[in-house]
């Protein structure tokens, strides 16, 4: 056995060891405990060998980079063919850093299987007054060119007092703020701005 590999200290508790990072091969652990929690540093300066080489039993697996973990809010789902609007848990993706302050992306195939939503961004409600916390409106623009099927939800929050009809699936989240960086629960409160904006749509 060569005891050279034995002489390594661990990055974390200095103790001697004979195992290292399976992906770089150039830091050593005493345990794959050691490597995880070390790993936030350590991916930094990471770097892959460029040399394939069979497993060694001595390597400790480096974990995989970190998935971004799926965030849940509430959404007003306006369907053509339900006569009431409904609070609904969409599913959104972060996008890059939560400092970046950029808005994550919600996950609204289910909704619109006809075509890709377009968006409309609320930032006024009653009587003009600005929102403190702006709507984003999905739809359907499919639905909506071809003027079918009339939504029957925003049919009845309207009283059928648009001035045209609202037609196809309708997704309403809210944002956090101002600078929409991302989305808060939406619900019932959120209607009267959403009926006076359905109303005023020509």
């Amino acid at each position: 056995m060569n005891m050279s590999l034995i002489n390594h200290p661990c990055i974390i508790c200095c103790r001697p060891t004979s195992m290292w990072c399976s992906r770089c091969q150039n830091a050593w652990y005493c345990t794959p405990e050691h490597l995880q929690s070390d790993w936030p540093r350590h991916r930094r300066e990471c770097v892959p060998i460029t040399t394939p080489h069979a497993p060694y039993p001595n390597m400790i697996a480096t974990p995989p980079p970190a998935q971004a973990e799926l965030v849940s809010v509430a959404a007003l789902v306006f369907q053509p063919d339900e006569e009431r609007s409904r609070v609904s848990t969409v599913q959104c993706r972060p996008q890059g850093t939560i400092s970046q302050g950029i808005c994550p992306t919600p996950l609204l195939q289910d909704y619109f299987r006809e075509s890709v939503p377009n968006t409309i961004i609320l930032t006024q409600g009653l009587n003009g007054e600005p929102l403190r916390f702006p709507l984003h409106i999905w739809y359907c623009p499919t639905s909506l060119q071809r003027g079918s099927p009339i939504n029957r939800a925003i049919y009845r929050i309207t009283n059928g007092h648009a001035s045209r009809p609202w037609c196809g699936p309708v997704v309403v989240l809210k944002f956090n703020g101002s600078r929409r960086q991302g989305y808060s629960d939406a619900g019932s409160n959120d209607l009267p701005a959403l009926s006076a904006y359905f109303l005023a749509y020509k």
